[in-house]
């Protein structure tokens, strides 16, 4: 696969997946030597754990399968629980390409996917280009503690915003959530400076660190990494693929 201009990357390792660990190592290695814009937070990539390396290609397939957390009250996520395919993304609100993939790639797949009940979305928050991006990736979730997370999600991936220049700074964001339709912003306000916030954030995080992500955008279909904006049809071929071998 060819190197992705539009993927902000350093190396990217995945571990190992089940029968497609040969496409996910060959995809990052494609992917991972480009230039591209640099992180604030690099950690080195997820090494695989002798229990890892050791699993048989379906107890790895598995490993990943159960990474989708399916809570059905989950506001941060689109789509039905029992969806037989899962797109995990992680993704941080300063990112460019990730603002790319939310203005035209996301509805698309909503509206041929998700509202058939074949595709079911998942936000991880992965802020990686420093404070103004973590305080976006906790207001996204304090929007999301009053069921407006996706509405929030789109006012701030509605145009493309200079990065670390005040556009998330604390009233920008509670205007933000004002455009969005949040109901409470005293609530918002306290619920974006809370632990529960940084804890939810955190967990996202470790989980994309635990796989090697150290890029965005990065996403996973079930078990098949995609890495970087990359083309609608890239998504639609993965969905479909992930949806025939579940069987539909």
């Amino acid at each position: 696969m060819p190197s992705s201009p539009h993927a902000h990357r350093r190396r990217l390792t995945w571990i190992a997946v089940g029968g497609g660990a040969a496409a996910a190592v060959a995809v990052a290695a494609a992917l991972g030597g480009g230039s591209g814009d640099s992180v604030s937070r690099d950690r080195p990539a997820a090494a695989v754990s002798p229990s890892a390396a050791g699993a048989t290609p379906d107890e790895q397939q598995k490993s990943l399968l159960a990474l989708a957390r399916r809570d059905q009250k989950d506001p941060l996520a689109l789509g039905r629980a029992d969806a037989p395919v899962v797109l995990i993304a992680y993704e941080d609100f300063q990112c460019p390409f990730c603002g790319k993939f939310a203005r035209e790639t996301k509805p698309e797949l909503v509206r041929s996917y998700v509202d058939k009940g074949l595709l079911r979305i998942e936000w991880r928050n992965f802020p990686v280009f420093g404070a103004e991006s973590e305080r976006v990736a906790r207001a996204s979730w304090a929007a999301g503690r009053q069921g407006r997370f996706w509405q929030f999600h789109d006012v701030a991936y509605a145009k493309e915003r200079p990065r670390n220049k005040g556009a998330f700074s604390s009233s920008r964001l509670r205007e933000m959530a004002r455009e969005a339709g949040v109901a409470d912003l005293d609530r918002f306000e306290a619920d974006l400076k809370s632990q529960a916030a940084e804890v939810s954030v955190s967990r996202d995080q470790e989980e994309g660190y635990a796989l090697g992500v150290s890029s965005t955008p990065a996403f996973l279909v079930n078990s098949t990494p995609i890495l970087g904006a990359q083309p609608l049809s890239t998504f639609t071929a993965a969905v479909e693929k992930a949806a025939k071998e579940a069987g539909r």
